[in-house]
């Protein structure tokens, strides 16, 4: 057969195929698709046959079984003595004996909790151990509409915000925060705590790198893990660190993918009570690109002419801060805490933060506390005044008045932390255990005389976690808290108590 024999051969099997196909109910249909889809975009038509013969290959594809073993298949003996020799370990460790010593001494307070405490045991003592800032835990005012609310709302929400757990309360309550802090959004979570630690993941996902204080708490450490972002340290408070940290970062991402960046710090340092640096944080976040996510857990309602936190107390734009986590219990003796931020950060977090989505919602008589609180901060400002002048007696009776210990808190702060000094660890060689006995005995010794505060505790380490693996370890100290509700001379008699106790201690122990 010669080649024209050939090309004649294969014009008569098309025209057949053609005639053939034509007899095919829908042919013509599909036919005319081709030919329109293939003149007005050819790409479109190669895609799709692209898929179809895809398809076809899947289909036609062998099985393969999913039962397949592809392991090492034991003895019954082998197995009996593998479950022999496995000993789980405990879910948390086992309490030591100065832990158990700590507990049965530890004191119950019977009634409401405020500047005067009744314990278990009859006795009034002054307290200096709860975050009762401005006495409202027995406020009257706050305690009747509490009361109203919970008529009218019932106790809880029973579901969370996003299926049918919000309330008119709790818009109010994210709109009076963000009106309070000059934000455009803000959003209320049930719980303090989980806010933090739901808000960095929501955002930093693994590959993303997070620049962090070495202080920062313990919700944000729980965060900053659950995100399975790089996490990079810098030394606390130290914005020659920081600076060079972020540079390190940058150097070494110039060439990579592109992430985001995250600088997370505190407003007020829950573990040593001083003060960030917000301004040059600010400054850093902008010449090297990271956004900053501001935790004031415990500057909201303390620092600033309103309470406002400490972008007002050291006079930075709220909105240079991408995302500012507060408390609303602690100073606004309510409960939940919030993210306020940008209107897309706030939506973004109403899909994507854990316990905002799988939470109940908080109860309505602490959302409507909350407000209440905030609307007498902003209208009386003397609460603020009354409890920075309480700090500042205290400070006079304690930090320059002790040979033993120092304040490590800011000057604003009414939580007062106070650790031994260096000199004093150095020449005793105290160790941490020791440091913490010796604290706990000064505890007792101010409750002894009418005084109750408490220490400065962290989480314990994990089981088999060594100091290396831990890296920045809390000093232990003493806690103390003001609040308004105690008058000058009781707080002025407060602090030559708590001076005395650590004095009588530490004479003792020589």
């Amino acid at each position: 057969m010669d080649l024209h024999d050939a090309h004649g051969w294969l014009i008569d099997l098309l025209n057949n195929i053609s005639v053939q196909f034509q007899k095919v109910p829908g042919s013509a249909i599909f036919l005319r698709y081709v030919k329109s889809s293939y003149q007005n975009d050819p790409v479109r038509s190669a895609v799709e046959l692209f898929l179809f013969l895809f398809a076809v290959r899947y289909l036609l594809a062998p099985k393969y079984s999913t039962s397949k073993k592809s392991y090492v298949k034991l003895t019954d003996e082998e197995i009996d003595e593998l479950v022999d020799e496995w000993v789980p370990e405990p879910l948390v460790a086992p309490q030591t004996s100065f832990e158990e010593a700590e507990n049965e001494k530890r004191p119950v307070i019977v009634g409401p909790t405020g500047p005067k405490s009744k314990l278990a045991n009859g006795r009034v003592v002054t307290n200096v151990a709860s975050y009762n800032f401005y006495n409202l835990a027995g406020n009257e005012t706050l305690k009747e509409k509490a009361i109203q609310t919970l008529r009218t709302y019932g106790v809880g929400p029973c579901g969370p915000p996003g299926f049918y757990g919000t309330q008119d309360v709790h818009q109010k309550t994210e709109a009076d925060i963000s009106a309070h802090l000059g934000t455009t959004a803000c959003i209320v979570y049930a719980q303090a705590f989980s806010t933090i630690s739901s808000v960095i993941p929501a955002f930093s996902k693994r590959g993303d790198i997070i620049v962090a204080d070495k202080a920062v708490n313990f919700a944000i450490r729980k965060g900053m893990q659950i995100s399975r972002s790089s996490i990079r340290w810098y030394e606390h408070n130290d914005m020659v660190d920081l600076q060079n940290v972020l540079a390190s970062v940058v150097k070494e991402q110039a060439k990579k993918p592109l992430t985001r960046r995250f600088i997370v710090t505190e407003g007020l340092f829950e573990n040593l009570g001083d003060m960030v640096d917000l301004v040059k944080v600010v400054e850093l976040r902008h010449r090297y690109k990271f956004r900053l996510i501001l935790d004031e857990t415990w500057s909201f309602g303390v620092l600033g002419r309103t309470g406002a936190g400490v972008t007002e107390h050291q006079g930075v734009n709220v909105k240079e801060v991408d995302m500012l986590v507060g408390s609303l219990a602690g100073p606004l003796c309510a409960g939940g805490g919030f993210c306020a931020g940008s209107s897309e950060i706030v939506e973004h977090q109403r899909l994507s933060a854990s316990a905002y989505t799988f939470s109940a919602a908080l109860p309505a008589m602490l959302a409507t506390t909350a407000s209440e609180v905030l609307a007498m901060l902003e209208s009386n400002s003397e609460m603020l005044t009354q409890v920075r002048e309480n700090i500042k007696t205290m400070w006079g009776q304690l930090d320059p008045r002790s040979e033993w210990v120092h304040c490590t808190s800011a000057v604003e702060n009414p939580i007062m932390i106070l650790v031994l000094k260096a000199e004093v660890v150095a020449s005793r060689k105290l160790s941490i255990s020791e440091q913490e006995q010796l604290l706990q005995e000064m505890v007792d010794e101010a409750l002894a005389n009418g005084v109750m505060m408490t220490r400065l505790k962290s989480m314990p380490r994990g089981i088999n976690v060594t100091a290396k693996e831990v890296g920045w370890e809390l000093q232990p100290g003493l806690k103390v808290c003001l609040s308004l509700g105690l008058s000058r001379k009781e707080v002025e008699r407060t602090g030559t108590v708590i001076r005395h106790a650590i004095t009588k201690v530490m004479k003792a122990r020589r």
